[in-house]
């Protein structure tokens, strides 16, 4: 059975390196360096961002920290507004995005991905900031800091815990593995990828849905039909600034 499911991998990794998608399942923790705004974009705008971590798909194959990702607007919904003017109100808006392509060591990679989590340039870096009193007097690496979604990273000893306790790694910087946590109530159900340590930089084990974006929230993950189409709304306007931060995860076919 070993030999087996070592050359199922090999196939696995190999198809990889010809450029096919990655296997379901794998976490791709990304800055989105593009805005988006509902009200002012329309369909087919490019958007850029990179990934924050390596994720590291095989001993000698792995996704590279600061690879450039690449999506596009799909589709914007505008309500409009209530009337009368004198009780003006937004009636909401959606925005529909897609990831495309990872260009890793020259090469693009073909995407299907799913969102877990957003995050708001803010909320990005307050993960970032220290929480120890000590913090001032010690170096960066020995700092106490919080992810998004609770997970408390002590630099010190080089670990993350989660208050269920889901216990991974902290490794450098703002590179963090530890295990997804199920939430389906949120939803983020269990599947593909929560079986092993994965890379999610700010995030915690059990990050789902949005932080720090007024009245944003995931309508649609793109883990339904049809995969790769993440749907923001709100019932004002959908304004999510560059820097946020997306905990993304790769789709299974269905």
């Amino acid at each position: 059975m070993t030999e087996i499911r070592q050359a199922v991998l090999l196939l696995i990794f190999s198809a990889i390196a010809l450029g096919q998608e990655l296997p379901a399942g794998t976490v791709l923790p990304i800055m989105l360096n593009s805005g988006l705004n509902a009200a002012k974009d329309n369909p087919g705008k490019r958007l850029e961002g990179k990934v924050m971590q390596e994720v590291q798909l095989s001993s000698e194959w792995s996704i590279r920290k600061g690879s450039k990702i690449i999506g596009h607007i799909v589709r914007v919904t505008r309500q409009g507004f209530s009337r009368p003017a004198s009780s003006r109100r937004s009636l909401g808006f959606t925005i529909v995005l897609k990831f495309d392509n990872v260009e890793n060591d020259g090469r693009m990679i073909p995407l299907t991905l799913a969102l877990l989590a957003l995050a708001s340039m803010r909320s990005v870096a307050d993960a970032q900031i220290p929480i120890n009193s000590t913090a001032n007097r010690d170096p960066i690496s020995q700092w106490v800091t919080r992810q998004v979604g609770g997970d408390l990273v002590n630099r010190g000893r080089g670990k993350v815990a989660s208050s269920s306790g889901i216990w991974g790694t902290w490794l450098e910087g703002s590179s963090v593995q530890v295990k997804l946590t199920p939430n389906a109530n949120a939803g983020c159900p269990s599947g593909a990828g929560y079986d092993r340590e994965q890379a999610v930089w700010i995030f915690s084990s059990a990050a789902c849905g949005t932080y720090g974006l007024d009245k944003v929230n995931i309508a649609s993950s793109g883990r339904a039909f049809p995969l790769g189409e993440i749907e923001l709304e709100s019932s004002g306007n959908v304004v999510v600034r560059g820097g946020s931060g997306w905990l993304l995860i790769v789709a299974p076919n269905p």
